[in-house]
């Protein structure tokens, strides 16, 4: 097994950081323009889609319980070694502490040494800043706003 754990803390709410993460006004603005559709709720579908409409990862909500935790099964549909992978699995934990939410992400895969694991383990930290940057000041980060060209 592989995983991948990142901590960040985010002056907002625990509500405004979950709508941040399954809402689409936000993720299009923090998330190199990604799309990200769900009814949010146990057992719904997940897709991840490009600024140019391409299903670039698909999955499964496994467990929601807004605005504390959500996990989800993940799969890579833009590179065919990572989708070869099979699924990972995502969890979101969010805790109030005082005027911050603490922001725990947990990325599992079955697969040792994964590659999806090591290619997130690069793009986590740059969209969780942006996330945090968009709720703190109003405006993303703008190096990671844009999807990258020749993807």
């Amino acid at each position: 097994m592989t995983r991948f754990v990142y901590v960040t803390y985010i002056r907002a709410t625990p509500d405004a950081v979950f709508d941040a993460l399954t809402r689409p006004e936000f993720t299009t603005r923090y998330w190199a323009g990604t799309t990200q559709t769900s009814e949010w709720k146990a057992g719904a579908a997940l897709g991840v889609h490009t600024p140019d409409g391409r299903l670039w990862d698909s999955g499964e909500v496994l467990e929601i319980d807004r605005p504390r935790k959500l996990v989800m099964r993940w799969l890579n549909e833009g590179f065919a070694e990572m989708k070869a992978e099979g699924p990972t699995v995502i969890a979101y934990e969010l805790e109030a502490q005082g005027s911050v939410t603490k922001l725990t992400l947990t990325q599992t895969s079955a697969v040792e040494n994964s590659k999806v694991i090591g290619a997130m383990s690069q793009g986590w930290p740059a969209v969780l800043a942006g996330l945090k940057s968009l709720l703190e000041t109003g405006e993303p980060i703008a190096e990671f706003a844009k999807w990258p060209e020749g993807l």
